[in-house]
């Protein structure tokens, strides 16, 4: 029989969706039919694969040969069926025997030598074959990605010729293992920030209950430092939540480092990057910054100067923690878990309320200047704090602060409570269970009430308020909100004419 079919996987979003790869073999003029919605570039396999197997030394059917990727709805795009084609060929002309491509999914690009390139995604396809049971067969290049994930069976190969003789049982193939790393990189230490206490405190609030932060401040006041220590008093990443974002990475063709798997991933994108560099997009759609950045910080510096189209982009995964991006005839879903961190200065000169009196810029300007981040977006950052610059003999000060060490103890302490009491972070609450969580006696609730009257907040900003008062109840293990924690969370939310 001139048919057989081989597996691969195509990538959906995050997942990898499985795609059979069927090849017949027919009588009439010799000619070689791609179908199943392929792109340019999976068209373009048909000469990868002919002159992979006439390099390999295999004869190239001179038939009717038709090809077809299913599911015939789901686009095709990139050069990762390359293998996949070449090895259901070889299956349908006899050279290789087909019940062992049953139990395989094969993925890479094919040279015209018939050597095995690498491809982006490996790392999602990895997830997926283990959960099918099969083995997965990469390019050597992708070995050490795709050995990540526990449990997946991975083999590697340099050309087809390994490959092939490997499935008749000529030759094994190396089993793939993670890379490792030869050096570990110690985060930077919050003992290195000097003063800036309110900010250090906020800082910490934040890492206990995943919170977004805003930090408004002249330059050299050590907003950029700040931020640049937030993943180091994070929680480490679960084991699933390493994967989920090391998957996204491998969509965009960084592979992981196994060294720093379980860090927070730490994105700084430029104020002139677009809104699809920032949340992702293009044909076939990609992650952007937000998914790169999924279950660890996005840090914005200069929030002003970033275009308003991709800081309004912001406001869905802001709140879903996901973002869907739609485009002609695709759509895909990528996660987008992260935590802001944003940084601006007070006025377009960056001095405004400095007490050397500096900054000569009329209010009105100060206000437009302001205005360029809308209050939508400021109403989903849950703390907003004001650096002021430090004093002379503060600058020239050797006393160094509390270091990350020590504010991590509490952050883990303050995020076990929550994860024992509701299985998430505060910040990741459900208006339905924050009543039931975050509980306010009658003299709390009069204080909330006059806030709400007093700075206009809205129905997402008090839940926030509440939000943030319960991870500073956690950080102290108290079991409920007292006077003392509200009062402190509402003053994250003051603006800072008020808060000056």
């Amino acid at each position: 029989m001139s048919y057989a079919t081989a597996f691969s996987r195509a990538p959906d979003g995050i997942h990898a969706r499985e795609v059979l790869v069927e090849a017949h073999l027919a009588n009439g003029l010799p000619s070689f039919a791609l179908v199943g919605l392929p792109e340019a570039a999976v068209r373009e396999a048909r000469d990868r694969v002919r002159a992979a197997l006439i390099n390999s030394g295999f004869s190239f059917p001179q038939r009717r040969i038709t090809v077809g990727l299913a599911p015939a709805d789901l686009p095709k795009d990139g050069s990762r069926f390359d293998l996949s084609i070449a090895l259901a060929v070889l299956a349908a002309q006899g050279d290789v025997p087909r019940e062992r491509l049953a139990e395989i999914e094969a993925i890479g690009e094919l040279g015209l030598s018939g050597e095995l390139r690498p491809v982006a995604g490996v790392l999602p396809a990895a997830l997926a074959a283990s959960r099918k049971r099969r083995i997965l067969l990469v390019p050597t290049a992708n070995g050490g990605e795709a050995a990540l994930v526990r449990g997946a069976r991975v083999r590697c190969g340099g050309n087809l010729a390994e490959v092939t003789a490997w499935l008749n049982g000529h030759c094994e193939l190396p089993e793939a293992r993670p890379h490792t790393l030869l050096t570990a990189i110690d985060p930077p230490d919050l003992a290195e920030v000097r003063g800036q206490l309110q900010a250090r405190r906020a800082l910490e609030i934040a890492a206990a209950g995943g919170h977004h932060l805003l930090m408004i401040g002249a330059p050299g006041t050590g907003k950029t430092m700040l931020a640049m220590r937030l993943p180091g008093i994070l929680p480490p990443l679960t084991e699933e939540e390493a994967l989920e974002s090391a998957s996204v990475a491998s969509l965009r063709g960084e592979a992981p480092d196994p060294g720093r798997l379980g860090c927070r991933p730490f994105r700084s994108p430029h104020h002139s990057a677009s809104a699809v560099a920032l949340v992702g997009g293009g044909t076939p759609p990609m992650p952007g910054e937000i998914s790169l950045a999924h279950h660890g910080v996005l840090f914005l510096d200069e929030l002003p100067e970033w275009r308003r189209s991709a800081l309004e982009a912001l406001r869905e995964p802001l709140e879903n923690g996901r973002i869907a991006i739609a485009r002609a005839g695709r759509r895909a879903e990528f996660p987008a878990r992260f935590q802001l961190v944003a940084a601006m200065n007070p006025c377009p000169c960056g001095y405004a309320g400095d007490e050397s009196g500096r900054c000569l810029c009329p209010p009105p300007k100060i206000r437009a200047y302001r205005a360029k981040v809308s209050g939508p977006l400021l109403d989903r950052i849950d703390l907003q704090v004001e650096l002021r610059r430090l004093p002379a003999h503060e600058l020239a000060s050797e006393a160094r602060g509390e270091g990350s060490a020590a504010v991590r103890e509490r952050v883990l302490a303050a995020r076990r409570r929550q994860i024992e009491r509701q299985g998430i972070p505060n910040a990741a609450l459900e208006s339905r269970r924050l009543g039931e969580v975050a509980s306010l006696s009658s003299r709390e609730r009069e204080l909330l009430a006059r806030a709400v009257e007093r700075l206009a907040l809205s129905s997402r900003g008090v839940q926030r308020v509440l939000r943030v008062a319960r991870t500073i109840a956690d950080l102290e293990a108290a079991d409920a909100i007292a006077g003392k924690h509200l009062a402190e969370a509402l003053h994250y939310r003051l603006p800072p004419a008020v808060a000056g």
